[in-house]
């Protein structure tokens, strides 16, 4: 079954950068709705960022403020999450959404619940 697929994550020293993409077929990628996921060990699933290009507004968990930054190519079907100043609570598998659920040109959604696609993620370590 096609997924959207991640790519970018690694292995990176404090204070390093990754940039995360996300490429997902054209009748899954949303110009209204798209984010970014993380779930690290023993901890339960939390919203990273979401952006819409369509609103426009993006959203960001208040433990990236500042460092991460994401952002759409829609002629690429391809979302990315350009990550700075990592640190190690940042170490986590990322996933990419999208297939909002009752996304608008008012509503972007920030709940893992309200996203129908998912990929299949992809590991970020940081190391102290």
């Amino acid at each position: 079954q096609a997924q959207p697929v991640e790519s970018g994550g690694g292995s990176v020293q404090t204070g390093g950068s990754l940039n995360l993409s996300c490429t997902a077929p054209t009748y899954m990628y949303s110009k209204y709705c798209m984010g970014w996921f993380r779930q690290a060990p023993g901890k339960e699933r939390e919203a990273v960022s979401v952006i819409s290009s369509v609103i426009p507004t993006t959203y960001y968990a208040d433990s990236v403020k500042g460092r991460f930054t994401i952002s759409q190519d829609n002629a690429k079907n391809t979302l990315y999450l350009q990550m700075n100043n990592l640190k190690p609570d940042d170490t986590a598998i990322y996933y990419c959404a999208t297939g909002p659920k009752g996304a608008s040109w008012r509503r972007c959604p920030q709940v893992g619940a309200d996203f129908a696609y998912w990929g299949q993620g992809t590991q970020v370590t940081v190391s102290s």
